[in-house]
């Protein structure tokens, strides 16, 4: 994990489901992994801080806190599956640019480097 940590990583997909290449990079999820074991983030909608730790594999966020902003429909809807990823452990490997995660359900997510200039989430 130390290609992954101190990058922000977007999502490309959240548990299978493409996110629009469209989309404005504050309504795109994310994640900055730290290297004291902090994440930190956004949803979609609203930002999020919590813990994280990485292990044979097994990547666990500890508790996550979010604020509470309303949201489109649509981009609320994502963010609650993209919270629901970080409470379960995830299968985690680098594939070429990518951090792929597994969910136990095998639902994959895919994260890509954020580009500059969009890495405060």
């Amino acid at each position: 994990m130390d290609d992954v940590v101190g990058r922000t990583w977007q999502f490309v997909e959240v548990a299978g489901v493409p996110v629009p290449p469209g989309e404005p990079h504050r309504s795109r999820p994310a994640l900055t992994f730290a290297g004291d074991g902090q994440v930190y983030g956004t949803g979609g909608v609203n930002r999020l801080r919590g813990t994280w730790s990485w292990e044979d594999g097994t990547l666990t966020f500890g508790p996550v806190v979010t604020t509470l902003m309303a949201g489109t429909p649509e981009h609320t809807a994502r963010e609650r599956v993209v919270l629901e990823l970080l409470g379960a452990p995830l299968r985690a490997r680098v594939d070429g640019d990518a951090l792929v995660l597994t969910d136990p359900d095998g639902r994959v997510s895919r994260l890509l480097p954020a580009p500059p200039g969009e890495s405060e989430v």
